[in-house]
């Protein structure tokens, strides 16, 4: 309980909570190439090697409010022949409110692609499965990992210590 010398009570500064909503969300780019069907369907007997990469953008928009892109790309090779290769651009507007400032960044490319990657996730299962090949579930994705060697790329190197 808070006292106020017998006026009104000052409307706590702390009590405005961080709002994130997704306005949108939507496919931006997206590509499937399954170049050496059908032989790249037949059973070899091998896995396949599968290779994917991820990366996350993000476009300030309106006051607030900010396009994510998350960025998938992917292949699938079997002796060196390519199975399938795909590149996917998933995005969403999000709308940040109350959030510190020092607090957006990590948001923004955590949080907001954390929202987004299960819906790329399916578009890209299904799209594999109907390029005539078993689903490709993707493992979930360590985000706060990808941000913090984000920002390890964006620091300047050290300076040579010569002697």
């Amino acid at each position: 309980m808070s006292t106020t010398n017998g006026g009104p009570a000052a409307p706590a500064a702390h009590n405005v909570q961080p709002l994130l909503n997704v306005v949108a969300q939507y496919i931006k780019d997206f590509s499937f190439e399954n170049p050496n069907a059908p032989r790249s369907m037949m059973p070899t007997g091998q896995q396949p090697q599968i290779a994917i990469q991820i990366k996350v953008d993000a476009n300030p928009m309106a006051e607030g409010d900010v396009e994510v892109a998350l960025k998938l790309e992917g292949k699938a090779e079997n002796s060196g022949n390519l199975m399938f290769a795909f590149d996917l651009t998933y995005a969403g507007v999000f709308r940040v409110r109350n959030v510190p400032q020092e607090s957006m960044s990590p948001v923004v490319m955590i949080e907001c692609p954390r929202l987004l990657f299960p819906f790329a996730r399916e578009i890209i299962a299904n799209t594999v499965r109907n390029g005539g090949f078993p689903p490709l579930l993707l493992d979930p994705v360590d985000f706060v990992a990808l941000y913090r060697e984000r920002m390890a790329q964006m620091q300047p190197a050290a300076p040579a210590v010569q002697g």
